[in-house]
């Protein structure tokens, strides 16, 4: 297994065409659009169960799986594409409301904390207004507009006239899934920080600062008159805790990490660190898929509780195997395990500031033998603009005439930076950002794997 490797020391050319005349690059963005769709098609059918239905109640057995890395490249050119070509032929005044006339975050969030795919999910042959919105303790009119507006983009489906069921995107906001926790956590709490980016932008004490407690987040609780940044009111709290892991979990599903497991050559290698583990998300299927590994989960003590509680749930055959082993760390201040084969981070090194993050990188580099490797697996931001010359190291660049970095294909990346921003005051970071934090730690990158909508990148000791 060695799956897909995407590592250049020379720009990737772009597909030459001549796109000189306005008509053309319609004409192109066109045939990314169709090829990209029919490629999409293409893997679903692999599947053996044909294409997903907007009418479904089910989920297709491709959205559980967890290597979708084709998928994703198709969707990445298809969204990409199609809306680089809705911007040039709408009018500009309807396509710059199209960015602010955007309610659907309020009215999922309306979905999820009422649990109204809970409720439908007893009738899945749909239920009237009226008595769904008895269920769910809501306004039966109000009810209907939020259903309507979220009807409107693909979420649930209205069967009759005032009758509403579940359907395959609507499944998602059931309370059991942790793609919904993790849109919860968004429409309830980040929206909130967001709403103040502006006011923190001028503020005198917030405006330039990197600090933590300086963030959106910070500055949106004092106007309400609260305490405590983003992660002491997680740690402190059980139940936010568990909210945030399962919102984790759901965010792994988003964005694919899970295709790691898939594309890199674990087998070349026998022991992994698994830093910042939460619950073991990752090092659980990974010592599931690769027995031959041992694996050190590592976060802080009371998230280590929880940990070994989700693997006695989840993989009991692995602890009595005694391939998993638990150690609390601090990765701010303490070393990890000393000389294993990799240390891994998902989701960690974008929670800091660059000088955070380089601690933590420096204290991985003093438990690292002189074979180990550090994986930093992240969203990565590149530039809409490619410069000649410029290398790519390994990232991905869009066809002709699209933007260089997928444009709207790759919303989600952009969008989760300036969540980062919002809730830590802290960043997704373009590739060079990352290597400079990593160099100043003593570390060189190696390699980077591509996987769309994350990026894995390989650093090992520099050699002076």
């Amino acid at each position: 297994m060695t799956g897909e490797l995407l590592f250049h020391h020379s720009i990737t050319p772009r597909r030459m065409m001549d796109l000189n005349e306005p008509e053309a690059k319609l004409e192109a963005l066109l045939d990314i659009i169709n090829s990209s769709a029919r490629q999409a098609i293409t893997e679903y059918k692999k599947t053996g169960y044909g294409v997903p239905s907007a009418d479904a109640t089910t989920f297709h057995p491709l959205d559980l799986t967890t290597d979708t890395l084709a998928l994703k490249k198709a969707i990445r050119l298809l969204e990409g594409a199609f809306h680089q070509l809705s911007s040039i032929l709408a009018p500009p005044q309807h396509t710059v409301m199209n960015l602010v006339f955007d309610y659907n975050w309020a009215c999922t969030g309306v979905a999820l904390r009422a649990r109204i795919a809970d409720a439908l999910d007893q009738h899945p042959e749909g239920l009237s207004v009226d008595k769904l919105a008895e269920a769910v303790n809501l306004d039966e009119i109000k009810t209907a507009r939020v259903l309507r507006a979220l009807t409107l983009m693909g979420c649930f489906k209205e069967v009759k006239r005032d009758v509403f069921a579940n359907n395959r995107l609507s499944l998602i906001l059931k309370s059991a899934n942790n793609t919904g926790w993790f849109a919860r956590l968004h429409s309830r709490h980040v929206s909130k920080y967001a709403g103040v980016i502006y006011e923190t932008m001028i503020d005198e004490e917030f405006s330039r600062s990197q600090a933590i407690d300086k963030a959106p987040r910070e500055f949106a609780f004092r106007k309400e008159g609260l305490k405590g940044n983003s992660w002491e009111s997680v740690n402190s709290d059980d139940e936010r805790r568990d909210e945030f892991h399962r919102a984790m979990l759901g965010l792994t599903e988003v964005n694919g990490a899970s295709a790691v497991l898939h594309h890199y050559p674990w087998d070349d290698i026998s022991s992994v660190v698994d830093i910042g583990c939460g619950v073991g998300s990752f090092s659980t299927p990974l010592a599931k898929m690769f027995p031959h590994l041992r694996i050190t989960d590592q976060d802080l003590p009371e998230v280590i509780i929880q940990a070994k509680t989700a693997w006695e749930e989840n993989a009991p055959e692995v602890l009595l195997d005694g391939r998993v082993e638990f150690m609390p760390i601090n990765f701010l201040q303490d070393v990890p395990a000393v000389g294993k084969d990799v240390y891994y981070m998902r989701s960690i090194i974008h929670n800091w500031p660059d000088a955070e993050a380089t601690t933590i990188l420096r204290n991985i580099r003093q438990a690292m033998g002189p074979n180990s490797r550090v994986l930093i697996h992240d969203c990565v931001i590149s530039q809409t603009l490619q410069e000649p010359g410029v290398a790519t190291n390994g990232l991905s660049i869009a066809p002709e005439p699209m933007l260089p970095n997928f444009g709207a294909g790759s919303h989600r990346t952009y969008q989760m930076d300036l969540t980062m921003w919002f809730t830590l005051n802290s960043k997704e970071r373009t590739l060079d950002e990352i290597k400079i934090i990593g160099a100043a730690a003593g570390l060189a990158l190696t390699q980077v794997y591509d996987l769309v909508e994350t990026m894995v990148m390989e650093f090992k000791i520099a050699q002076s």
